[in-house]
């Protein structure tokens, strides 16, 4: 079979809205013809491992919503014309562990909903005028393990729904002015191994509805805020393998929405609230690997009726 070095475009498929390259891994480039595309809005160019730069002209398609670079070549660069893609909605970074920073160009997307950048381990810092890209609901910065601050600046995005910071080794504390992200509901903190605190704002969260805090096993987070309590809209919160938790607020009760809780792996947790059984919206409660819970509560029953 013959290598694949280049794609040629027939400029005349002027109605060709979705071009998916996945896997391509002997293509080195794209035509530049590619910008006649008038009404091309999705291109998927995940794993094409070989591929090294983005023609300039990729910026001209206006229509352009959805952008798939997950796990391309390690040494591929992203063009500063990016900036004009107008109508963009979701760039998808994921697996780019070569790109050192984000050409701050970024922030001119202004119709920019999506940024993926799972796993792009060579990112040290985020540009701060990433606040101002106004329409971003979700950003995952999940194992950005490079990174070793966030910015205050971040909490200025008042349209994030989602935020993934998963595994994000060297964060210790979350930023109090995080509070202030009036528009989110799902905040993910899993493997988060340094953090020691959580803020007592937490509570002004009043949309989050996911909270996971999963494997942070780090020897001070022995204790939950009794704050936490007041995340009144929260439907799922999980806690498994904080291995150094040791207790849980008897104000936990206060959640009437939570359907979830996670408590699989507590290993140092030694008993629970009699409070809990008053969770009358659970239908989910994993106690498994709870190693030190010698006994439950009787009032436990009344979840079941």
């Amino acid at each position: 079979m013959m290598p694949m070095h280049g794609v040629t475009t027939k400029t005349n498929i002027t109605s060709l809205k979705t071009l998916d390259i996945t896997r391509c891994a002997s293509l080195i480039s794209l035509p530049n013809e590619l910008e006649n595309l008038s009404s091309f809005e999705e291109l998927y160019l995940n794993r094409c491992s070989s591929l090294i730069n983005l023609p300039n002209e990729l910026a001209n398609l206006s229509y352009l919503k959805k952008l798939d670079l997950r796990y391309c070549s390690s040494s591929i660069s992203l063009p500063n014309e990016l900036k004009n893609l107008s109508s963009l909605t979701i760039l998808d970074l994921s697996g780019c562990s070569s790109l050192k920073s984000l050409p701050n160009e970024l922030i001119n997307l202004s119709s920019l909903e999506e940024l993926d950048l799972n796993g792009y381990s060579s990112l040290t810092c985020l540009p701060n005028e990433l606040v101002n890209l106004f329409s971003l609901t979700r950003l995952n910065l999940r194992g950005c393990s490079s990174l070793t601050s966030l910015s205050n600046e971040l909490a200025n995005l008042a349209s994030l729904a989602r935020l993934n910071l998963s595994g994000f080794s060297s964060l210790t504390s979350l930023p109090n002015e995080f509070t202030n992200l009036s528009s989110l509901e799902g905040l993910d903190l899993n493997i988060c191994s340094s953090l020691i605190r959580l803020p007592n704002e937490l509570k002004n969260l009043s949309s989050l509805t996911i909270l996971v805090l999963r494997d942070c096993g780090c020897s001070s987070l022995t204790s939950l805020p009794n704050e936490l309590a007041k995340l009144s809209s929260l439907t799922s919160l999980d806690l498994s393998d904080c291995s150094s938790l040791t207790s849980l607020p008897n104000e936990l009760v206060n959640l009437s929405f939570l359907t979830r809780l996670h408590l699989s792996g507590c290993s140092s947790l030694t008993s629970l609230p009699n409070e809990l059984a008053n969770l009358s919206s659970l239908t989910i409660l994993d106690l498994s690997g709870c190693s030190s819970l010698t006994s439950l509560p009787n009032e436990l029953a009344n979840l079941f009726f």
